[in-house]
């Protein structure tokens, strides 16, 4: 029963987020350094092989939401990367689901400087965003004895617009310094999301609802502190109409043998949340999980607000020969 009147809540604190102030819609993730086709198209493909194939869990508010996403990119050798990705968050007991499908290219052949090393990536995406409720696993307050607190039968209130798919295309840029044998090497990237700013009718009202565009702008720089043991520093900004998402932090790549590394880490997400992290690297498979610990006021008025994340990305093994001075955009 708890979780039923959470979940309610949730939802229709999520419908009017959406609908009156358009505030963020789009789901998150901690670890977005691990799921970087979410982050930024531009990112497609940016790996140090073939191919990547690459999942991401993260559970939210004791089952509230959960957000599953898969991805697939491709290198080739005629300067474009392609990839695919898929997303779906969910609540509990609401029934509501958001769901993304894209597709994304980047254009890698931008490259200046003496010996092309200072490289800026194009990127764009385009897809489709499904949103929609079930009807039927909704409890409305009018089923809710005020005595008992029991559930009573009834279809309970009804809404017109329970699902609606729109048409979503986005793009992005990213510069990184690829030189070799350097102590640092800086990237940063920027991304616009919901360019379209498709109109779909969803929710409490009839209204066309425009879905706000999203900047995202992101960055660091690896940091070699000796043979074994790197440091990259980083930084998200997230703009979404009226919402807001700042988040800082940095995590230690250490060798442990010759195929295996481990990964140490930290954010903050300012006035939100603190998010330690741990990862392992092993013959091209990434593991990384994080655990979101609330830092602000919420924890107070809603029990349960913290979230578990964890990835897993596999690189394909490289068939190409790569010149002796590639090097490949720091993972994010």
């Amino acid at each position: 029963m708890k979780n039923t009147l959470t979940s309610l809540t949730c939802f229709f604190l999520g419908l009017l987020v959406c609908s009156r102030v358009q505030a963020q819609i789009d789901p998150h993730f901690s670890e977005y350094y691990m799921y970087p086709s979410w982050l930024n198209p531009a990112l497609t493909g940016a790996i140090d092989g073939d191919y990547r194939v690459s999942g991401i869990y993260r559970n939210q508010w004791n089952n509230t939401f959960s957000t599953v996403g898969a991805s697939g990119e491709y290198v080739t050798d005629k300067n474009i990367n392609i990839g695919a990705s898929l997303l779906q968050q969910s609540t509990g007991d609401a029934g509501y689901t958001y769901s993304t499908a894209y597709a994304s290219l980047a254009y890698t052949g931008v490259r200046l400087g003496a010996t092309g090393n200072h490289r800026i990536v194009f990127g764009m995406q385009a897809g489709m965003i499904s949103r929609r409720f079930n009807q039927s696993k909704l409890v409305s307050y009018s089923q809710i004895d005020p005595n008992t607190g029991a559930i009573l039968s009834g279809s309970g209130d009804t809404y017109p617009n329970a699902s609606a798919t729109v048409f979503d295309a986005g793009a992005g840029v990213m510069y990184f310094d690829a030189t070799p044998d350097q102590k640092v090497n800086v990237f940063g990237g920027f991304s616009a999301s919901h360019l379209t700013q498709a109109e779909s009718s969803f929710g409490t009202g009839s209204a066309k609802e425009k879905l706000p565009i999203r900047y995202t702008l992101h960055g660091g720089a690896k940091i070699v502190v000796s043979d074994v043991v790197s440091i990259t520093p980083n930084f998200l900004y997230l703009k979404e109409n009226n919402a807001e998402e700042k988040m800082l932090g940095a995590y230690v790549q250490m060798k442990a043998n010759a195929t295996t590394d481990l990964m140490l880490g930290a954010n903050y997400r300012l006035k939100d949340a603190f998010v330690p992290f741990v990862g392992f690297y092993h013959e091209r498979f990434v593991l990384g999980i994080a655990y979101d610990v609330t830092a602000s006021d919420l924890s107070k008025a809603v029990p349960n607000t913290n979230s578990f994340e964890i990835s897993l990305s596999f690189t394909g093994k490289k068939t190409k020969n790569y010149p002796s001075e590639h090097f490949v955009c720091p993972r994010l």
